[in-house]
């Protein structure tokens, strides 16, 4: 026998969440942070880099490096998609555009792939609303729906999605993929071929997105479950269970014959885990939905008992734990983090029929307050760095990037007025009109989380642009070397990410130091660590020319070098 639902939800309770709106709060989370900004340090400026040697036919598309050094990531088919956009798009683009369309297009199939999954797992069974005995409880359908935009706004308010899933890098493909694979498990029952092809696609994109042991893991756990989901609407389960099996075996394999298979796991207390820090990255960075995941678990715990029955809990639980796991045990934690922030949000969904309406008010004056006060935040330190009052927030602005000259530019300005009065209506809207819509407590926190990110990626983004990009060091880099296009210069203990930034920023030859050859390059750039622990024949013939200090980082320096 079936423990009773505790979702309680009437007819009115599910009306839907106008398109328009929805469509437009997915453009205005999607487009800022992708358009007019340079490439960032680390991640993004390296992808660029590996983009742009495979499209200019420089490296094996198989194997790709630059000046011999391989990928932070074993993931390829990033790599492969922005090069394809170089390669597709007119070369008069700009590259830092053109390689982004891609991973635009990813975050979409995020947001689409989440929103019908949720719908699918909504639709379960499992997951209905208690009947009641005179009718007047919501459809199916329309329940379905309402679940379904009350789990992509959960999605769009985790604070640690903004950054992460704005770079052109493997992790926004790890986090499509898996929201693919998860839409392929949930609709089994009712789309047949789809799922069965989106299997196959989810799982050999992770793989191929550096992802391969997860995408196994992943896919073991789905035909454990699909084989024992006895009693339910999904019919073939033993069929399904051998289909998902077969779409592991042959990832696995495609992965092995690319060598993308590489064990990082990490001993969490030997290898260094500050675990103060990682507390603040697990309750932050996916705030606020894992509170409201926790909460569905404990109001679904009897279901719990039957996971078979209940894939609406079973399902992204799986995922969630995978990605805490993988959280603890590799490195970076923050991005492992990333892939769960579709899982928490699904079970986030599923609280919202179950939740009081103290609880519900306590998110909304909780979000209505911590929203308001950082969008004023950011109006004010603006403001002070245009017109230079207040002082204070000038002043702190000039000491972290010595050298930023602030600029005014009419159309984001236009864009962030536009936001932050979008912003006062839908607080308007929520404080006065107490609709009875069960994702009335999602909105609040997708549309703040929309309107930090669009500020951020308006008013403060040149100012974000000048600390993290590696636009102005290389520009000191460039005004130290007297040297042409045609000149030879030597790279010696760099980083893929300084790497990329040379070839791109500096019109030189580049070449990897090496002490046999080094005599064919006047100049050589490297690290001041490094070449400290070079022997003196090799440093003999070489004197310092000048050092470059990145502008916000005086730590942060490039030993310049001139051959004797």
């Amino acid at each position: 026998m079936n423990p009773p639902s505790p979702a309680i939800v009437a007819q009115n309770a599910v009306r839907t969440l106008p398109r328009w709106a929805l469509w437009l709060l997915c453009a205005a989370y999607v487009f800022p942070g992708f358009i007019g900004r340079s490439p960032w340090r680390e991640t993004d400026i390296a992808s660029f880099g590996y983009m742009r040697a495979l499209a200019a036919g420089d490296t094996s598309w198989l194997r790709p490096s630059m000046l011999g050094l391989s990928p932070s990531t074993e993931g390829l088919l990033p790599y492969w998609l922005g090069a394809w956009a170089l390669q597709i798009f007119p070369s008069s683009w700009s590259p830092e555009w053109v390689v982004r369309l891609p991973f635009i297009a990813l975050l979409v199939l995020t947001f689409m792939s989440m929103w019908w999954a949720v719908y699918y797992l909504a639709r379960t069974p499992g997951a209905q609303p208690v009947a009641f005995a005179f009718g007047g409880e919501a459809r199916p359908q329309d329940y379905a729906r309402a679940i379904a935009d009350g789990g992509l706004l959960a999605l769009m308010a985790c604070l640690g999605l903004a950054q992460f899933s704005h770079e052109t890098s493997s992790y926004l493909a790890q986090l499509a993929f898996g929201t693919i694979t998860l839409l392929a498990a949930a609709a089994m029952a009712y789309h047949p071929r789809l799922a069965a092809a989106l299997t196959g696609i989810g799982l050999l994109g992770l793989a191929l997105s550096g992802a391969p042991s997860l995408a196994s893991i992943l896919g073991l756990g789905i035909a454990l479950l699909t084989w024992h989901t006895r009693g339910t609407e999904l019919q073939h389960q033993g069929t399904w269970a051998i289909w998902w099996l077969c779409a592991v075996a042959f990832t696995s394999f495609i992965a092995w014959k690319l060598g993308l298979w590489e064990w990082r796991l990490i001993n969490p207390w030997v290898e260094g885990k500050e675990w103060q820090s990682l507390g603040r990255l697990l309750t932050w960075f996916s705030w606020p939905a894992w509170p409201l995941a926790l909460w569905t678990l404990w109001r679904w715990r009897h279901q719990l008992a039957a996971p078979a029955r209940h894939t609406h809990l079973t399902l992204p639980l799986w995922l969630w734990v995978l990605a805490v796991g993988a959280t603890l045990t590799t490195q970076p934690a923050d991005r492992a983090l990333l892939l769960g922030l579709p899982a928490i949000s699904m079970l986030a969904a599923f609280a919202l029929p179950t939740l009081r309406r103290s609880l519900g008010a306590l998110i909304d004056w909780f979000t209505l307050i911590f929203f308001t006060i950082s969008g004023i935040a950011i109006w004010v330190i603006w403001i002070s760095m245009q017109t230079g009052f207040p002082a204070k927030p000038a002043a702190n602005v000039a000491r972290l990037a010595p050298g930023f000259t602030p600029t005014f530019s009419w159309f984001p300005f236009a864009v962030a007025l536009a936001a932050t009065v979008a912003w006062l209506l839908l607080v308007a809207w929520r404080t006065r009109r107490h609709r009875a819509a069960i994702w009335k407590s999602l909105v609040l926190p997708a549309g703040g989380a929309t309107l930090g990110w669009v500020l951020l990626m308006t008013l403060w983004l040149p100012a974000l642009d000048y600390g993290r990009s590696d636009a102005p060091h290389m520009r000191l880099v460039r005004a130290a070397i007297p040297a042409d296009g045609t000149a030879c210069v030597n790279v010696a203990g760099l980083g893929r990410a300084e790497v990329a930034a040379l070839q791109y920023y500096t019109p030189w030859q580049l070449q990897l130091f090496r002490v046999d050859r080094a005599r064919n390059c006047e100049w050589t750039i490297t690290e001041p660590a490094y070449w400290a622990t070079l022997s003196p024949a090799a440093t003999a013939q070489w004197k310092q020319h000048a050092i470059a200090a990145r502008p916000t980082d005086k730590k942060d320096r490039l030993l310049i070098l001139q051959r004797r």
